[in-house]
């Protein structure tokens, strides 16, 4: 019986993961769950899983949890706050940590969760964008399992040889093809993005996810992280990972081989595949995904990413060539712009306007420390910030 933490229980990878978990309750048992806000939804869960902790991100929101719970006569500890949230993540009544808290706030949890020699099944990229180097060496120092749950670094995963060491040239892997829907907006014409609405960012034709992570695979900035997380996660360096649009989203990546060979990973988009897959492995469990037919689906499309359409890929591939910090810069504008975007306070093409003048305005250092990262972090969003109040909205500007 393995005992799992969930941060970011509420989200859609957290809300996935308690659906395959409740498939199999003779194998696991739910110890903790997190949540920033979501009070309601975060009571629900712990009402049926019965977690012996449930963590939130303010004290107030601490406060509305332990009344409902105890409305609900349900015995389960609350604390809350990034201490907290590192408590949960290396207890020692904790087997394995599904890091799925978005952004860089899920970076200290997990990088809690890698010291304390979890099984780490990490869906919070930005771990690896902000501090791969140091994420790396605490999984390879305390001996943690790392498993990644992102569709495509799960289909690489699967496609790597068992005793894949992160040295591409000693397993004959030639290169690393991370597939890209596309977004909404990839047949749209670029001169038009400029009036493109949150509302149309948000509408992923293939998956279902949060409103930040939908409008990063819009920009494409969710690959462009990916390619980041695939540099550390499988030791390949840029020029080794390329990037394929496939609009179907059946093939959730590849790997290229000396000999000729190209693996690749096929499923129908649904994120409880990765996920049994990371809960169970090695072994295979059902995950309430119906089965892939291919009969139905019947073409597969693939082209190369337009960085003229798709410019915060090409910034991603800047900041991993660059090193050091400059993937925390590059991860903390981006949210930032995001945000303002969202808020309806830029527009859509500006994002990657932000992001280019953060990167191009902070000097970037070695990413030494954890405190070294998130100074970095710090001061791109004030520089994000500072951004965005000198721009006006060219949709608002237009209108007015």
């Amino acid at each position: 019986m393995q005992s799992i933490t969930i941060l970011g229980a509420t989200g859609s990878i957290g809300v996935s993961t308690l659906d395959v978990i409740a498939r199999h309750p003779d194998r696991y048992t739910v110890y903790a769950l997190s949540a920033h806000s979501r009070v309601e939804e975060l009571a629900a869960q712990c009402r049926q899983f019965r977690p012996k902790v449930a963590v939130v991100g303010s004290a107030d929101a601490a406060d509305q949890l332990a009344a409902l719970l105890r409305a609900m006569n349900v015995e389960t500890q609350v604390g809350w706050g990034e201490q907290a949230l590192c408590d949960v993540a290396a207890g020692s009544e904790t087997d394995a940590v599904m890091a799925a808290i978005v952004g860089a706030a899920g970076l200290a949890p997990t990088l809690a969760a890698a010291r304390a020699g979890k099984k780490v099944m990490l869906a919070n990229k930005e771990a690896l964008v902000m501090s791969g180097q140091l994420f790396m060496d605490a999984v390879a120092e305390s001996g943690a399992t790392l498993l990644p749950i992102d569709s495509e670094h799960n289909a690489i995963f699967q496609c790597l040889p068992a005793n894949y060491r992160r040295v591409p040239k000693a397993a004959g892997v030639t290169k690393i093809l991370l597939t890209a829907s596309g977004g909404p907006f990839l047949k749209r014409a670029v001169e038009t993005l400029d009036t493109v609405t949150p509302a149309e960012a948000c509408k992923h034709p293939k998956w279902s996810m949060g409103r930040k992570i939908s409008v990063d695979s819009a920009t494409m900035m969710n690959k462009g992280l990916e390619v980041i997380e695939a540099h550390w996660l499988f030791g390949a360096p840029a020029a080794q990972i390329e990037v394929v649009i496939h609009p179907q989203s059946v093939i959730h990546s590849m790997v290229s081989y000396a000999d000729g060979s190209v693996i690749a990973e096929l499923g129908n988009p649904d994120m409880r595949t990765p996920i049994a897959n990371a809960l169970a492995y090695p072994e295979r469990i059902e995950s309430g995904v119906a089965q892939l037919d291919l009969t139905q689906v019947g073409t597969l499309q693939f082209e190369q990413p337009d960085f003229n359409r798709f410019p915060c890929l090409a910034l991603a591939y800047d900041a991993l060539n660059a090193g050091g910090t400059a993937p925390a810069l590059l991860n903390a504008a981006n949210e930032v712009a995001v945000q303002a975007f969202l808020e309806e306070r830029i527009g859509f093409r500006q994002i990657d306007r932000v992001i280019a003048g953060v990167m191009d305005s902070l000097p970037h250092g070695p990413a030494s420390s954890i405190e070294a990262v998130m100074a970095q972090d710090a001061a791109a969003r004030a520089a994000a910030e500072r951004a965005i109040a000198a721009l006006g909205h060219p949709l608002k500007a237009a209108n007015a």
